[in-house]
Parts: C-alpha cells; sequence; structure tokens
C-alpha cells in the first residue's frame, strides 16, 4: 500500500498508533471488531476502519504539491478537494480559491481562469463538460488531478457497460459532485439514470413491470435521465454502478431488487441478459468503514459520536447506521463540544445543527467514536482530548495505548 507524504499537522498521537498498531495485529483487515482505548472512567470504542482513504490521502498530497511547485502562480480547486472543512479553509489559507460551490454554482468566472493558471481536480473528479471548457482555455487538467482511482473504476466500468449496450443506473444523490461527474461521464457511452435509493428504485421497477405510464415515470424522474432517454426501450437492459460514498449495503439491496424485476419480467433463465453484475463498482474503503461501523453493533456503548464535515455523504451514512442503535452525535470538531451537559451536533434528518443536551456521568462512560474517510485523524484526537478534559479525566494517553485492547 502507497504511502502518501501529507503534512504532519494531519498526523495524530493517539488515532494513529490505534490504526498502526491494528494494522500490525491484523495486515490482512479481515477482523472487523472494534478496538477498546480505556481510561478507566472514559472508554472509547473505535471501529476497525476509518477516516481518511487512500483517494483523500491522495488528494491532500496532490494539493501541497501543487503549492510548493507553484510559488507565485494563482491556484484554483474546481470545488472542494473532499468534504471537510478544515482541510478546505487551510488550502484556502495557502491563497487556493474555489471555482465553484459544492451544488456546481460558479464562483469565479471562467472569463477570469487562464491557461498560466494551476487548476486541482477535487477527489470526487469532474464532468467531461468542465474538463473541455479547461482544455479549452489551455489549462493542463493531468497535472493536478486528484480523482480518485475508485471514482475512475466507476467510470471505467460505465464504459464497458455502454459497449454491452446495457443502460446505466447511478446509484447516487444526483446534486454531489461524484455523481454529476459520473452522469457526465456514463452518458457518453449509454443511456444513464440517476436514483437515490431504494424508494427510487421501486419506482423504476414499476416502470419496467407496466404498473405506471410513461408520464408518472417521467413525473418521477425529472431532470436525473440523459438527453434521449428512452424508458420503454433503454430499461430493458441496464446495470447499476454507484456513487463510491453511499452505503454499500443499500446499493447491494438496489441492485438485489432489481434483479428481481428482471427476473419477475423476463425469467430466471434470462436475467444475466437484463441485469449486469456490478458489484466490482463498490469502494473497498467505503465498504471497510460501513462493515466496521456494523461491528459496533455487538457492544454496549452510552453514545456514539461521528466526527466529519456536514456535507460529507460517507460520514452521513455512518451516522445513519450508529443511531439505528446508539444515542449518536454528529460534529465536525471539538469546538462543538462546548459544555460537559451541552453540545452542539448536527441532524442529518433535518439539516441543521443544533445544541443538544448529554449525560457524561456514567462511570465508566463509553463511547464509541469514529470519522468520515474525509476527516483527518488529528481531529479524532483533539475530541477525544476534550471529551477527556470534560469529564477531568487524567488517564495517561500513553498508558491506555499500551492498554489498547
Amino acid at each position: 500500500m502507497k504511502t502518501f507524504v501529507i503534512p504532519s499537522f494531519y498526523r495524530s498521537p493517539i488515532i494513529s498508533a490505534v490504526k498502526n498498531k491494528r494494522k500490525l495485529n491484523d495486515p490482512r483487515k479481515k477482523d472487523f471488531s472494534p478496538a477498546l482505548l480505556d481510561f478507566g472512567t472514559v472508554q472509547f470504542w473505535i471501529p476497525r476502519h476509518f477516516g481518511f482513504c487512500y483517494g483523500v490521502e491522495n488528494a491532500i498530497e496532490i494539493s501541497y504539491k501543487a503549492i510548493a511547485e507553484n510559488p507565485g502562480k494563482r491556484i484554483y480547486l474546481l470545488s472542494q478537494i473532499i468534504h471537510n472543512p478544515s482541510v478546505n479553509e487551510d488550502l484556502q489559507s495557502h491563497g487556493l480559491d474555489f471555482i465553484q460551490d459544492t451544488l456546481g454554482n460558479q464562483l469565479i468566472p471562467w472569463s477570469e481562469i487562464t491557461a498560466e493558471d494551476i487548476i486541482i481536480i477535487p477527489a470526487f473528479g469532474t464532468s467531461l463538460e468542465i474538463e473541455v471548457k479547461l482544455n479549452e482555455i489551455g489549462v493542463q487538467t493531468n497535472a493536478y488531478n486528484t480523482t480518485c482511482p475508485f471514482v475512475e473504476k466507476v467510470w471505467n466500468r460505465a464504459v464497458k457497460l455502454g459497449k454491452s449496450d446495457h443502460t446505466i443506473i447511478i446509484h447516487g444523490k444526483y446534486n454531489h459532485e461524484e455523481t454529476r461527474a459520473t452522469f457526465s461521464h456514463s452518458r457518453q457511452n449509454a443511456p444513464s439514470l440517476v436514483i437515490k435509493d431504494i424508494m427510487e428504485a421501486e419506482k423504476l421497477s414499476n416502470f419496467i413491470l407496466g404498473k405506471v405510464s410513461l408520464e408518472q415515470f417521467n413525473q418521477d424522474f425529472e431532470g436525473k435521465y440523459s438527453e434521449n432517454f428512452n424508458p420503454e426501450k433503454d430499461l430493458e437492459k441496464i446495470g447499476v454502478v454507484n456513487q463510491t460514498t453511499m452505503l454499500a449495503t443499500e446499493t447491494q439491496e438496489i441492485t438485489d431488487y432489481l434483479r428481481q424485476t428482471m427476473i419477475d419480467k423476463y425469467g430466471k433463465e434470462n436475467v444475466k441478459d437484463h441485469i449486469a453484475e456490478t458489484r466490482d463498482t463498490l469502494c473497498y474503503a467505503t465498504n471497510d468503514n460501513q462493515s466496521s461501523t456494523i461491528g459496533l453493533f455487538d457492544i454496549e456503548a452510552d453514545i456514539a459520536l461521528v466526527v466529519g464535515g456536514y456535507n460529507s455523504s460517507n460520514t452521513t451514512h455512518l451516522v445513519e447506521l450508529l443511531e439505528q442503535k446508539f444515542t449518536t452525535y454528529f460534529i465536525n470538531d471539538e469546538t462543538k463540544l462546548h459544555a460537559k451537559e451541552e453540545w452542539s451536533s448536527f441532524d442529518i434528518h433535518r439539516k441543521v445543527e443544533e445544541k443538544v443536551k448529554v449525560n457524561l456521568n456514567n462511570d465508566p462512560l463509553r463511547i464509541i467514536i469514529s470519522s468520515g474517510a474525509s476527516c483527518p485523524d488529528v481531529t479524532v484526537d483533539r475530541v477525544i482530548q476534550r471529551i477527556l478534559e470534560l469529564t477531568e479525566n487524567d488517564f495517561p494517553i500513553e498508558e491506555a495505548l499500551r492498554g489498547m485492547k
């Protein structure tokens, strides 16, 4: 596995030590059980996999390389490099500006960009339309392209699906940067449609099985399919790919549901002619993080804490999983832990951050702590240290690490 060169302030004394110890004990990543970091009156349960993934570390390394190699030049990010506020703010502090926001709205006109400028393409990738625009300006798009290789894998799979006359069903959030990029690439190769969840898969299935009208289909999926999409013809042969930060289990559930739809319509003996096997498009890091989160369900804990950017899709899905069993708080850093009795937490359902009452008086206090793929380990460190401070726990960190189970 490649070792990335990223600024030292992203590294952490606590979480890095936890991950290194788990790596030594489980080099093949087969054990998805959590680790216990025991501070006596406070216990932290930590999943096997969480935090920075390959694609994120690659994006950060390339971004700081661009800064180091281009002193005095204007450097732009197409949009947020990843969905983490501290990472984006640090890059901006080095003079980088965003050309677009996360929804694709223009912040800096293309007319202001020149061939001399440095453009960093984010880990989510970008659309073919933007690539054409940059090439017309004369920008070298390959110089600092941080597109995650697992996102590119999905694009390459879409090319193969198109060549075999499959229509591409993208499981993703339509306005997410990665889904917009994947849709742009896939529609060049085949008819393409974006669906968000199993409920939209059911609507799609109802049309395939002739239970709803073409008018209803157009109403349900308006603006979510490629130009000249013909539902009556293009849904006879499909393949499902995913936005790599979505729940892997949900992508598989959607695929299985649509496979059953094709069995119902064409018969089990013909199903391979109507839906492709696309399990290989699931991102291993997202899958590992989610499997490790599910591995926490067997323990008893008082609360769960998820750390990361509020607009991070993969982090939001960790919250969705944990809140099925635990009282779960979603914070972007330690500053949200205002006092022992009151924190600020982001509600993923109402999309608002709000102050909440917490109880940290249990002895021992059992806390699950995890983070999204775009959250630096050092941020998780600071959250742990803040909780120890709030609970007036002075147990030596080094001793807790030595005794980690």
